[in-house]
């Protein structure tokens, strides 16, 4: 597994990573399996949230034997600080871990989320002083408003963002370029979501993969484009979905990853044609 480095921290991470949602409602049998075989594949990145079910609780004993040899990011949607200090606490037990290498702010969405986490009190006051007493190494946030997520670049020094990187997003929306942007020239490190991704799901439709909001790209041609897609722009490295399967599918493309030529890129746009972007921009 290729391996980029996040920022000037001296890490490198594996240019996919693994994200904790692909261990909720699993026994732990597979938990452990599933971690095993994303060890064996080179993957050092894993990402987890308590947003995600129990994922947390199954992460923890699962990574335990390999806890020392990679890069444990997770996050918090609370924007309050004794909150988000729960959440940290809570975390760290249920990780079995002393540290994270990431802590991040969680979907940060309004500008009431970055005035209630930004403000006197705020979940951010929270994450300096985790870092001051080393519970944290680097800190973060994750975001699916470009608008958002270009003034919280403007107002802290991150060390890295995790954001929505994706064909149809860039294609038919333009949501992403300019985060991305910002990010290589505040030297802040992205990392990306949802690049297989293919369109919005109507409301009231049915979801196609049960950890999937989304309609995900199933199709192994075309989730290769769009993953590699991604994978071309200035980013560390990227999620795969959290559907296990698909995560597999993921890995198995990132393994044999090279750039989009100009065809590919050409053909990737002309099939994101009519597709509904998961993220527009928009006024916060």
């Amino acid at each position: 597994m290729q391996k980029r480095p996040y920022g000037n921290t001296g890490v490198d991470l594996s240019i996919v990573g693994f994200g904790g949602i692909v261990v909720k409602g699993v026994t732990s049998r597979q938990a452990s399996d599933d971690v095993g075989w994303a060890i064996d594949q080179g993957i050092n990145y894993f990402d987890v949230a308590p947003a995600y079910g129990n994922a947390q609780e199954m992460l923890g004993p699962a990574l335990a034997p390999w806890r020392n040899e990679v890069f444990l990011a997770c996050k918090t949607t609370r924007r309050d600080a004794a909150g988000a200090r729960a959440d940290l606490e809570n975390s760290l037990r249920l990780l079995r871990t002393a540290q994270f290498d990431l802590y991040q702010l969680h979907s940060m969405k309004t500008r009431e989320d970055l005035r209630r986490a930004l403000g006197p009190a705020g979940a951010l006051e929270t994450f300096v002083k985790a870092r001051e007493q080393g519970l944290v190494r680097y800190l973060g946030f994750s975001a699916h408003s470009a608008e958002v997520a270009l003034e919280l670049m403007d107002q802290f020094r991150f060390d890295s963002t995790l954001f929505p990187v994706n064909w149809v997003n860039y294609f038919e929306s333009g949501f992403g370029p300019q985060v991305v942007e910002k990010a290589r020239r505040k030297g802040v490190a992205v990392l990306a979501l949802k690049a297989m991704a293919q369109y919005k799901l109507a409301e009231n439709q049915p979801r196609a993969r049960q950890n999937c909001w989304y309609y995900p790209v199933d199709d192994p041609e075309l989730a290769a484009l769009a993953l590699r897609f991604a994978l071309s722009q200035p980013v560390v490295a990227a999620l795969p979905p959290g559907d296990p399967e698909l995560f597999r599918l993921g890995v198995e493309i990132a393994r044999d990853f090279t750039p989009l030529d100009p065809s590919e890129l050409g053909e990737l746009e002309r099939r994101s044609r009519g597709n509904a972007p998961i993220f527009e921009l928009a006024a916060v």
